[in-house]
């Protein structure tokens, strides 16, 4: 069963930081493109960072330089790194990966809140 498990969400105040981790079964994310979404309050999910099967990654302008995607081979797993969290960063964080189906594979997300 191919399976994708999020944790490390949670509560913190405005420019703390947190780490997000993602672990996967039945699925290799070495393989595969893979990331993190995000869904605001009101707002559409939206791509916050990816990392392709070569390592490359790529980041939303508004998390450039605060946040850093990762990856463990050996673990199987993807990590986002956020430091100096603002309120705006609040949301539900979706871990991603895109097969070579072109299937998308979705977390069952994990809840980010930042207060003031």
């Amino acid at each position: 069963q191919v399976q994708l498990v999020e944790s490390g969400g949670g509560a913190v105040q405005t420019g703390e930081s947190l780490r997000l981790s993602c672990a996967a079964s039945g699925i290799n994310f070495r393989f595969n493109l893979s990331g993190w979404y995000r869904q605001g309050p009101g707002k559409q999910r939206e791509l916050v960072a990816q990392i392709t099967s070569g390592g490359n990654t790529n980041y939303a302008d508004s998390v450039k330089g605060r946040f850093t995607i990762s990856r463990d081979n050996t673990k199987n797993t993807v990590h986002l790194q956020m430091n100096s969290l603002t309120a705006e960063d609040t949301a539900v964080y979706y871990c991603w990966l895109r097969t070579w189906g072109s299937v998308d594979l979705w977390g069952q997300g994990t809840q980010v809140t930042v207060s003031s």
